[in-house]
C-alpha cells in the first residue's frame, strides 16, 4: 500500500536524508589510495549516533553493518571491511541509511579513488548520476512509476550501458523500504500513479556489461556477473504538487 505522506512527516524524512547527505559528504573526503571500507564505517558510525540518528542498515534483515561499501564489480550491499583496501582508479560506492524520531533517509554516491583508469569508467559514473536526475525529473504528479524506469533505462542503453534488474527503487518514510518499487527499467505510462505526498528513494544501478548479478558467498554482497564494473546513485525525494523535490542532498 503507498501511504502518502504529510507535511510534518515529509520534515521528518527530510530531516533523517539530511544527515545522509552529510555523512556521503564527510566520507568522500576519506575515500582515498590505501584507505579501507572500515575506515569510512567507522566514521560514519561515530557522525550518525552524534547527530542523535540511528544508522537504518544495521541489523536489518541481519545485515551487520553501518555502510553498505561496493567497489569496483560489486553493484550494492558490499560489507565495509578492513581488508577492503582503496586503490587508484577504484569506483566506489557508498549507500547509506539514517532513522530519525522513526523517519528514515536513503541515499548513494559512487566516488572514484584519485583518478579513472579508463574513459569508459568516467562515463559509467556520469551516466549513472545523469540518469539520476533525469529520473527526478519525471517524477511528478500524474505521471507513473514506469516513466521513471523507462526514463532511466532509455537513457543508460542509450550510452551503451547496462542497467541492473534484480533491485530496485523503493518508497521511504517510517520503513525503510516501502510501497511502491521503483525499477530502472520499464515502459512509459505503467505502473503505479505518481501522486503529491509520496516520498520515494530513486537509485540507479548500472553496469559497463552485462546486467546479471550474482550474489556472494556472504549472502550480501551482489556483484557483476561479468566482473564489469557498475555504478549506483540514489537520492531521498518527494513528489509534490509542482514537481519533485531531492530531499538528500545539503
Amino acid at each position: 500500500m503507498i501511504r502518502l505522506k504529510s507535511p510534518e512527516e515529509i520534515r521528518k524524512i527530510e530531516y533523517a536524508a539530511k544527515i545522509v547527505a552529510e555523512v556521503l559528504e564527510l566520507i568522500s573526503e576519506n575515500i582515498l589510495n590505501g584507505a579501507t571500507a572500515y575506515d569510512l564505517e567507522r566514521i560514519a558510525e561515530e557522525f550518525i549516533l552524534n547527530a542523535g540518528a540511528k544508522p537504518a542498515f544495521k541489523g536489518y534483515n541481519g545485515y551487520p553493518y553501518v555502510l553498505c561499501v561496493s567497489v569496483n564489480e560489486e553493484i550494492v550491499h558490499g560489507f565495509p571491511l578492513k581488508d577492503k583496501i582503496f586503490k587508484k582508479g577504484d569506483l566506489v560506492t557508498v549507500d547509506c541509511g539514517v532513522i530519525k524520531d522513526g523517519y528514515y533517509g536513503d541515499a548513494a554516491r559512487t566516488f572514484v579513488v584519485d583518478n579513472f583508469n579508463s574513459e569508459r569508467d568516467r562515463k559509467l559514473m556520469e551516466i549513472t548520476e545523469r540518469a539520476l536526475y533525469m529520473a527526478i525529473d519525471v517524477a511528478v504528479p500524474g505521471n507513473r512509476v514506469g516513466d521513471i524506469g523507462y526514463t532511466i533505462q532509455n537513457f543508460v542503453e542509450a550510452n551503451g550501458f547496462s542497467v541492473i534488474r534484480d533491485y530496485v527503487g523503493h518508497g521511504v518514510g517510517i520503513a525503510l523500504h516501502e510501497d511502491p518499487q521503483i525499477p530502472n527499467y520499464g515502459k512509459k505510462g505503467m505502473g503505479a500513479l505518481l501522486r503529491a505526498g509520496m516520498t520515494i528513494a530513486i537509485e540507479p544501478m548500472i553496469s559497463s556489461g552485462s546486467y546479471r548479478v550474482e550474489v556472494l558467498n556472504d549472502g550480501w554482497t551482489a556483484v557483476t556477473i561479468d566482473r564489469s564494473k557498475a555504478a549506483h546513485f540514489e537520492h531521498t525525494i518527494v513528489i509534490e504538487k509542482n514537481g519533485s523535490r531531492i530531499l538528500s542532498s545539503l
